[in-house]
């Protein structure tokens, strides 16, 4: 059975995840690929205003197409979290809640995590069709001339996640691999 989250009750939430469990998740997230993450760094660094509010926030490292007639969103799989790796530190040391993307993170980003009680969730990598059926409203919001790299605010309900890194420092990477070499030698 999925743990059902809100995102304006993240910070809290992950302080009772596990590395593994099934969440389906309603609210508010932000789209932010590389080419946005750069640019949210050069704002920080100039003291300006980034185009949502860290702290609190969810990113969801996509690009999603654009919508065919009827639809609020195209594709919007997850792309690969560690091309964000230089930036996440910073930003989870800011308050931002949770990540979204696939794949591992490097050993400085899980220890950010890990610091600031967040959580890093791996969407359906393959499969962008259902989650864009969890996309319920779509609006650019910062960096238009990105294209489908634009920083986009989403609304989504029931978004199907695994809980991929937990606060606690467990971790379905690691122990997945542990686990399965363990399996391997008996």
């Amino acid at each position: 059975m999925a743990i059902k989250i809100n995102t304006a009750d993240i910070k809290e939430a992950a302080k009772t995840l596990k590395a593994g469990d099934a969440i389906e998740l309603t609210g508010t997230i932000y789209t932010s690929r590389d080419a946005a993450h750069k640019r949210i760094m050069a704002a920080l660094d100039n003291g300006e205003q980034t185009p949502y509010p860290i702290d609190g926030s969810i990113i969801y490292y996509a690009g999603p197409t654009e919508a065919k007639p009827g639809e609020v969103v195209g594709s919007c799989g997850p792309t690969t979290s560690s091309r964000m790796d230089p930036f996440s530190p910073r930003l989870l040391d800011l308050g931002l809640g949770a990540m979204i993307g696939k794949g591992e993170r490097n050993q400085a980003t899980v220890d950010a995590i890990i610091r600031n009680g967040s959580v890093y969730f791996c969407a359906i990598g393959g499969a962008a069709a259902v989650v864009a059926e969890a996309v319920k409203e779509l609006e650019v919001v910062a960096y238009h001339d990105l294209g489908c790299e634009s920083v986009k605010k989403f609304t989504v309900k029931d978004m199907p996640l695994i809980c991929a890194i937990d606060c606690h420092g467990g971790n379905i990477f690691r122990d997945g691999k542990a686990k399965y070499k363990k399996e391997i030698v008996k």
